[in-house]
């Protein structure tokens, strides 16, 4: 009997226990602020140019909102040096934003927390997203239908990247035409080099043509590949590590004829002193101070970016035209340009959560906050607030992107300046594209875009289209492809760069045993992998 008694005891005890740890969902209070708000860390990978990210207005609303006060870490610099540290410690903040890629859930198993059922359970939002837009539930997905990384979707941006700016003042200063073809092209670099285009008596300053980025870039695009399709090679994607389809294959343009073909023409332009000696080492900063100038006299002929504002400046935008896909020859009968629709819409690991997170619950509300329809456009576009100054809700349920509140910047700086833009999570809804007013840089970038649409036309989902983004993998072919991905963008970026740049190497003496080594590096089975995995995707489309 007395054995019943304490045994009785202490059930009562254990279950009290837990019934007071049941109200605040941890029984830690130190997860919890005086005024009951649940403690959260958060790591943010954004570039340093911005406003830092705990002094955004609608993300302290969003915090009050969801009842989570966060401690900010913002990461500026060399993340990827970085996180390996971090991650090989185990110790990682609660939430990682913009920080993770689908190898890091391979690496470090057991790290991040599988958010499938916290998404059923606390995520009204991305659950809409999920409904309304499936694919991006598959790209948010792994193999075994966990999710680690959560997507995003916006309704709003067109189907490329990086367009193709040609100095129309200089062109008319030199009486020229736009280039169609790659030695129309070459004619009109070396006019830019030596005419004194931009008019100040000095034939020494001009650039004729600049990029930033080496040939395998797995960020910001390869703008180094636009080009690439006068060859009628159909690039997407960005054409990351250069896989693309052709013909329901998966092939890789650094190994391809076409390739050999291009970088023989760069050669030729870089030894006659038509691209940039800074355009493979330049950093981003460099490279758009370099294409501002100073706000006066131009100093680049043909480059590549967003929109013409974005590249040159408000000062200089109205000097530049974008300009169609410039064929190889004029056998070249269907010109092909990068197809980014994937990319540019669709966002995957945008969000993750670590396995040791103490209050999984109020982290998952205040992940779906940011999905919220009016949250999401602030995410994009900057606060619907005085403070923030980025959106305007207007009275009949419509909504505009407002001016730069510093007219020295132009919108996208801006936007980039004060808000998280494309690197935060959200979901655009379709109905935005109705309800929704851009601001000027978004509207001049469609409008820019729209000379692609011939390029674009003979885009086909079923034999030409790879967005690798949605491709599934098993952990081990992961593993697999990361290893030898790393074999063969050293070989490709140190050959391509060197064959560029140095006017004693062979490029067609070389190319055999450099496609060779390539293929023998790893992209053989790489290629394997892909197709099976590109077959699967074919075999989902309806």
């Amino acid at each position: 009997m007395k054995k019943k008694m304490i045994l009785s005891i202490l059930i009562c005890t254990m279950l009290m226990g837990s019934l007071a740890g049941c109200g605040k969902g941890t029984s830690d209070n130190s997860t919890e602020t005086e005024d009951g708000k649940v403690k959260l860390t958060a790591l943010i990978q954004r570039g340093g140019s911005g406003k830092a990210v705990d002094e955004i207005e609608w993300l302290k609303e969003l915090e009050e909102k969801t009842g989570v006060e966060i401690e900010w870490q913002q990461i500026t610099a060399d993340w990827d040096q970085k996180k390996s540290a971090m991650f090989a410690s185990g110790e990682i903040p609660d939430l990682l934003f913009a920080a993770t890629d689908d190898a890091d859930y391979v690496q470090y198993n057991g790290l991040f927390e599988d958010m499938s059922p916290l998404i059923e359970a606390n995520a009204p939002n991305i659950q809409q997203m999920f409904t309304e837009h499936p694919e991006t539930k598959e790209l948010a997905s792994t193999e075994d239908n966990k999710i680690f990384g959560i997507s995003s979707y916006q309704a709003l941006w067109p189907k490329v990247s990086s367009s193709m700016f040609i100095n129309k003042t200089w062109l008319d200063n030199l009486g020229l035409e736009v280039p169609t073809t790659w030695d129309e092209l070459k004619e009109v670099l070396i006019a830019f080099r030596d005419g004194d285009p931009n008019g100040n008596g000095d034939t020494t300053d001009e650039i004729p043509m600049t990029f930033t980025s080496d040939f395998v870039s797995r960020s910001g695009g390869a703008d180094i590949l636009c080009l690439l399709g006068g060859t009628g090679m159909q690039l997407t994607d960005r054409a990351p590590y250069g896989y693309f389809a052709e013909d329901a294959a998966v092939k890789n343009c650094f190994v391809d004829e076409r390739f050999k073909d291009y970088i023989k023409f760069l050669k030729e332009l870089y030894q006659e002193g038509c691209i940039s000696k800074d355009a493979l080492t330049q950093d981003y900063s460099k490279y758009q101070s370099v294409c501002r100038a100073d706000g006066v006299t131009a100093q680049v002929g043909l480059t590549f970016g967003w929109e013409t504002a974005d590249r040159f400046g408000n000062e200089l935008k109205d000097e530049y035209i974008t300009i169609p896909q410039i064929r190889q020859d004029e056998s070249v009968e269907k010109p092909a340009y990068p197809y980014e629709f994937y990319v540019l819409n669709y966002h995957k690991n945008l969000v993750a959560m670590s396995s040791k997170c103490e209050n999984k619950e109020a982290a998952m509300r205040f992940i779906d906050g940011f999905y919220d329809k009016e949250v999401s456009l602030e995410v994009l576009f900057g606060g619907m607030n005085d403070v923030d100054k980025g959106i305007k809700k207007n009275d009949d349920g419509t909504y505009e992107v407002l001016p730069p509140a510093d007219e020295s910047m132009d919108p996208g700086t801006w936007k980039w300046q004060m808000t998280l833009a494309d690197i935060g999570p959200f979901y655009i809804r379709d109905e935005m594209r109705d309800k929704l007013t851009l601001g000027t840089d978004m509207l001049r970038a469609v409008e820019e875009k729209k000379v692609y649409d011939e390029d674009l036309k003979n885009v086909d989902p079923k034999t030409n289209l790879y967005p690798q983004s949605f491709m599934k993998y098993s952990t081990e072919d992961i593993n697999t492809m990361a290893m030898n991905q790393a074999n063969i963008d050293n070989i490709v970026d140190q050959t391509a760069a060197a064959w560029m740049t140095d006017p004693s190497r062979d490029i067609e003496a070389e190319w055999d045993n450099y496609v060779k080594s390539v293929y023998d590096a790893g992209l053989t089975q790489n290629l394997e992998i892909r197709q099976k995995s590109y077959e699967n995707y074919l075999s989902s489309l309806k």
